[in-house]
């Protein structure tokens, strides 16, 4: 028998093991340091946003539906997000997929710039 002293002591271990097991799941899933963005491709994609609609931009470059995300950021770990934005009127739009623009999820033109023409599709800027 375990003796009455290792008795009260082993729920407080198992605590600790547990807790020591949900945060190392966090981090792997969740890591501290996010992931730089990918650039998924080098020209913008024109889109029709629906008024009143919610829709999901890839943040991180590695969705296989761009410019929209497929969940590929939280699959392969990279501690980023998809940009939630709502259409405010039914349109055309030109959305970023080399995802270095500065009005994201909009196409600004800096997929023109050499530094995105010269980076490979895939990899960060």
């Amino acid at each position: 028998s375990m003796g009455a002293v290792g008795a009260l002591l082993w729920p407080a271990a198992w605590k600790l093991h547990q807790r020591r097991d949900i945060s190392s799941w966090l981090a792997r899933w969740f890591p501290k340091t996010p992931a730089k963005a990918v650039v998924a491709q080098k020209t913008p994609i024109k889109v029709e946003l629906v008024a009143g609609k919610t829709y999901r931009w890839c943040v991180c470059g590695r969705s296989k539906k761009q410019p929209f995300c497929d969940g590929s950021h939280f699959f392969q770990r990279t501690g980023l997000s998809p940009l939630k934005f709502k259409a405010q009127e039914t349109r055309a739009a030109v959305l970023c997929t080399c995802k270095a623009t500065q009005k994201p999820p909009y196409c600004d033109g800096t997929h023109k710039s050499e530094r995105v023409q010269k980076t490979e599709v895939g990899s960060p800027l």
